[in-house]
């Protein structure tokens, strides 16, 4: 494999995967800068690597970014409180009430318990898939899914009308 090859498969997978990663890393963080922030560091993490990603480079990327959410939560210096805005959210609703009230739930979870929940039902991964990205047990997955969702009923239950309309 040449290093031009590598270089156009690179570009060709930011031009087609950075909307999805965008989505995925405003989920986690909770803020558009900050989202930005946190796939181009993932992006720039991978293009050092790109040569020696074996299987799908979204998975690894993505692993990119879910470790780095955790690095800046856990080293405080990224952590503040922001308001979420500036992106365009989910489509999971058009009402603004119940995507707001969403959004301050979300940014009420801890960085793991919110990792958690958009890698299972955003990404739609497995418990074992979640648990292998995030280098935890799948039964901490379980248990922190379950205590997140535990949290965001209390925090907003008006969320439960959203999971009606869905299922």
């Amino acid at each position: 494999m040449t290093s031009t090859y590598d270089e156009d498969a690179f570009r060709a997978f930011v031009v087609t995967r950075t909307p999805a990663l965008s989505r995925t890393a405003y989920l986690l963080t909770g803020d558009a800068h900050l989202a930005e922030d946190l796939v181009q560091t993932a992006l720039f993490k991978a293009a050092k690597s790109w040569h020696r990603i074996e299987g799908d480079p979204e998975a690894y990327v993505r692993r990119i970014l879910y470790t780095q959410n955790i690095s800046w939560w856990r080293s405080r210096r990224h952590v503040r409180e922001h308001q979420m805005g500036g992106y365009d959210a989910p489509a999971a609703s058009h009402d603004t009430d119940l995507r707001l009230s969403l959004e301050d739930a979300l940014r009420r979870l801890t960085a793991k318990q919110r990792t958690v929940l958009v890698l299972r039902y955003f990404d739609d991964l497995t418990e074992v898939q979640t648990a292998a990205v995030l280098g935890i047990g799948a039964g901490t997955v379980k248990s922190t899914a379950r205590q997140a969702l535990a949290r965001l009923r209390a925090l907003a239950p008006e969320l439960a009308d959203l999971a009606g309309r869905t299922s």
